[in-house]
Parts: C-alpha cells; structure tokens; sequence
C-alpha cells in the first residue's frame, strides 16, 4: 500500500479526494491536515472532520493548519463553496478531535515515524508544506513524491493566468514547487477535462447510502457555479480528486515533464505556474505534468468508490 498524507481545503471537490482516498485499498491515509483556501481555517479544519467522521474514519489523525498565506491576507472562495466550504452537504458533526498539535509538526511527526516514504498529496494551498520544508529540511527525503492540484498551462481560474490555488499562496507554491522533491501537478488544463455530466450524478443519485447522499448534496451546490454561461462547462469540473485517481490509475493519464516555476511579482500574472513546454530556458524538468485524462474511467472510479460505503 502506498502511504500518504492528504493537505487539503475542504472544499466539495476535496471532499471527492477524501472519499476516494479512503475507499481505495492501494492507498494507506496516515494524516489529514488542512490549508486554508476554500473557506477560512476554522471551516476547512471542521469540514475534513465531518468527512471523516460521515466516511467512519475517525481513527486517522487531522490536524489544522496555518491561518493565512505566508505573505499575503486569505482569499477564499466562498462563491464557489458556500459559507460553510461545503454547502449542500448532508454532514454528520465530528465524533473526534483533532490532535493538539499544528499540521506542520504531524506532517514532521508522521514522516519521521514511517519506516516507508510517504507521498504527499496536496489539494489546497502550499502553506503547510513550505512551513514544513523550511522547518523540517532535513526530513525531506522522507518524502516519495508531492502529488498536488494546483496551477495550469496558459489559463486560469482566479485571474486569467492564474489558479486559484497556487493564487492563494504564490510565495509557498514556489517554495514547494523549486523543492527538488518529485512533483506530480494536476492543473487546470487536466481536471477541466475531468468533468462530471449531469446524467453521471443521476446514476450516483441512485446509490442508497449516506456517502452518496451527502456527494450528490454537493454536487447540486457545486454544478450552480460551474453551471454559469460565461464558464462554458458541460459538466462539472472535479479538480481534486484527479490526484487520488492518478495514484490509483496512473494509465488513465498521459502527462509530460516540464520545467515549472510560480510567478510571484508580475502586476497581472502573479500565481501563475509558468510550464516551459519548448524547453525555452534549458532548466531542469522539476516537474511531471498531468495533460490528458481518460474522463469515463475516472467516473467510474469515482462512482464505485462512494458506491464502496
């Protein structure tokens, strides 16, 4: 089984991460800890609990995070989730506590206790994992692989040239992103393509358990924003959970490796991921870039994973 600790925003599409990850029997979930992004910190930190709790997971420890970007004031994005980050929902409170300690020292604490490499999958902002490299160095090499959602090639969804979440924390992105740790980057070019039809949510609709009752809940909420004209979508675009699917699935994905860095001063582009697809500037290829999925397979897979519960 490969080890993993989940860094997320919840957020309906972390949510969908979460779900997946918990159901999928490659995949071993030794910590959850959350950025603050999607909704303030205090409701991101509540709505991984309430996932938990709801997916009978009270046992893996969770733990909040920083309270705001490094360098900026928090943006979020309740236009997209809602007041509560997952507004829809059918959600049980939480049966447990998070443990008394910040995400940065259980990320320390969990990497330093696995006898195996752990791979990090990161669905938020990059706050917690640039603290923790710039305090933990020397555990870095306890790290298999960084595995994120965040960033695109040549759009946005933020600003026209930025996502929203490398937008949130520009400054923690570079650090992450220029860390030498192998880098695996599901963008916006990828999970725009990762679209859930309305007729996929309709066959998810008829899954009699709790899970799929509180996903479909969310799936009603978050289809009002990505049901807007100006979008385009005939879907709904499921960003996150293209991460837990490509650890599941990596043959559902072409991807390529780019050179990649996080633009942090320009007046109209700042959070952008700059991907050198020409090799223009003859510099490391840091990371590995997920450009194509196979869409009807990874509904399945989401479909059968909360059919799982």
């Amino acid at each position: 089984m490969k080890k993993i600790i989940i860094d997320c925003d919840p957020g309906h599409d972390d949510a969908l991460a979460l779900v997946m990850a918990v159901a999928a029997p490659e995949l071993d979930i030794l910590a959850v800890t959350t950025s603050a992004g999607n909704q303030t910190p205090d409701k991101t930190l509540n709505n991984a609990m309430r996932m938990l709790t709801l997916l009978k997971q009270n046992d893996i420890p969770v733990a909040g995070g920083n309270e705001k970007p490094l360098i900026q004031d928090l943006i979020i994005a309740e236009n997209v989730h809602g007041k509560t980050g997952l507004d829809g929902a059918v959600l049980p409170e939480p049966d447990f506590a998070p443990v008394n300690i910040p995400a940065v020292q259980l990320i320390a604490e969990t990497l330093n206790s696995s006898i195996d490499p752990v791979t990090l999958v990161v669905t938020g902002p990059m706050t917690n994992i640039a603290l923790f490299l710039q305090i933990y160095p020397q555990l870095k090499t306890k790290i298999e692989q960084i595995v994120f959602m965040g960033g695109a090639m040549n759009t946005g969804n933020y600003t026209p040239s930025s996502e929203f979440n490398i937008a949130v924390d520009p400054e923690s992105a570079k650090i992450v992103i220029n860390s030498g740790i192998p880098l695996v980057m599901a963008g916006l070019n990828l999970t725009h393509q990762a679209q859930i039809y309305q007729d996929e949510v309709e066959n998810i609709r008829k899954i009699h358990n709790e899970v799929a009752r509180s996903i479909v809940g969310q799936l009603d909420f978050y289809g009002i924003y990505y049901g807007q004209d100006k979008l385009g979508f005939k879907g709904i675009p499921l960003h996150d959970p293209c991460t837990i699917a490509w650890l599941q699935h990596p043959e559902y994905f072409e991807g390529a490796d780019y050179h990649v860095d996080v633009e942090v001063a320009g007046t109209l582009t700042r959070g952008e991921t700059v991907v050198d697809r020409f090799n223009l500037l003859n510099l490391p290829q840091n990371v590995h870039v997920l450009t194509a999925i196979r869409r009807q397979q990874f509904i399945q897979l989401l479909t059968d994973a909360i059919a799982s519960f």
